[in-house]
């Protein structure tokens, strides 16, 4: 009877032994069966669940644009008044619907290049108003004369043709016609082969970003995506927050982006007019004009957030808030998969967000599963080390009785 006892007390010390071995060699190896499958499926190829979502994205991602319309444009042409504007949106477009094109392999390189088809949708249940409404804004053309013909001669031929077409500084214009495309009655009469349509996004619908060309992350996947463009942007950690249920780790565009070349060397080439930038001291905006064929388009955040007090007090209306005018993207950190974005700035909107489905899904096929492997991993190690030391403890104090 005694042995049976000791036997089984033996036995139990053995049993929570091996658990909690076993439990211990689960955690790295439990991580390391993550890490390759993780790995391996982030890839860009045929086949993968990265390759899937990529090819054409499954959350919705929306373009909302809120318009700055202009309350005093008498008082600014003719007196050179301080502006005074009232914020109109959102008004919301459903963008990167359609799937990539021309998918293209390389395997030396280990990149992939594609075209990638650009259309937007309206969607009115988001938006505050119907395409139809009507704003005072600058008008486009006619400001960016003075720009690009700085000669007096010039300027004295072209301020005809503005007076003829009855074109002034502002004018009035439907959110249609000012994001996608209008015929500008000054330009159709220019008496020279340019481009009459004027539009914030134009050209857009039935168009095609690319040809692209990205690393597919075969060879390394911390390359997996990276492009080179005009003016990249970084991103810096913010804070680990948590996304439906999903833990992720928040990356926000530092104000360094738009700063000054004096607090930004990298930013030396955004800067091309020396005058009115008071030789480049201003920060808060960047000259992108020679993306826009020697147009005067500045880019900045929002309400000009973290722009300078000289670029921000001419305007009254402004409202800069961090909360709702930053640049972020949540990343689950295990994945590497990018579960929210909100790219802003101050002419367009770009925001993604994972829907609820998605995130049902990803909590079900990776949050939970990785969440389910260590509370496994966690009973076992804990389980097996309370019952060795139980049935120890037992089988030393049934040795002890006998020996008395």
């Amino acid at each position: 009877m005694g042995c049976d006892r000791n036997c089984g007390l033996i036995a139990g010390a053995v049993i929570g032994a091996l658990m909690a071995v076993f439990g211990g060699i689960l955690m790295p190896v439990g991580d390391m069966l993550i890490e390759k499958t993780v790995k391996k499926e982030a890839v860009l190829e045929e086949g993968t669940i990265a390759f899937k979502s990529w090819v054409k994205t499954g959350a919705e991602v929306y373009r909302q644009v809120w318009i700055f319309d202009v309350q005093n444009p008498e008082e600014v042409a003719v007196n050179s008044s301080k502006i005074k504007v009232k914020q109109r949106g959102p008004y919301t477009y459903r963008v990167r619907y359609l799937a990539k094109e021309n998918i293209t392999q390389d395997s030396e390189t280990h990149t992939v290049s594609f075209l990638q088809p650009k259309g937007a949708i309206f969607e009115p249940s988001l938006s505050v108003g119907t395409e139809s409404d009507t704003f005072t804004i600058l008008n486009l053309a006619v400001a960016a004369v003075p720009h690009l013909y700085p000669s007096a001669f010039v300027q004295t031929i072209v301020n005809i043709f503005i007076k003829k077409s009855n074109s002034s500084m502002f004018q009035k214009r439907t959110l249609k016609e000012l994001l996608w495309g209008y015929k500008d009655p000054f330009l159709s009469l220019v008496p020279y082969p340019i481009t009459t349509t004027v539009g914030v996004f134009y050209p857009y619908h039935n168009t095609a970003d690319g040809v692209y060309k990205v690393f597919n992350g075969k060879d390394d996947i911390s390359k997996k995506n990276r492009i080179s463009i005009m003016k990249s942007f970084y991103a810096v950690f913010g804070a680990e927050i948590n996304l439906k249920g999903i833990p992720v780790y928040r990356f926000i565009l530092p104000s360094l982006a738009f700063a000054s070349p004096l607090q930004n060397p990298d930013n030396h080439c955004f800067c091309t007019e020396k005058i009115i930038s008071k030789n480049c001291t201003l920060y808060g905006v960047l000259d992108i004009g020679k993306c826009k064929d020697g147009k005067p388009v500045y880019i900045s955040l929002p309400h000009f957030l973290h722009a300078s007090p000289e670029i921000t007090e001419p305007v009254e209306g402004l409202s800069p808030n961090e909360e709702e005018h930053s640049t972020y993207l949540d990343v689950e950190p295990i994945t590497g998969f990018t579960l929210q974005f909100a790219k802003r700035l101050q002419i367009n909107i770009l925001t993604g967000t994972i829907g609820d489905e998605k995130a049902e899904m990803f909590r079900n096929q990776v949050t939970g599963k990785i969440n389910l492997l260590g509370l496994v991993e966690i009973t076992l190690l804990s389980v097996g080390v309370v019952m060795f030391i139980v049935f120890t403890i037992s089988y030393c104090a049934c040795r002890s009785k006998r020996a008395n």
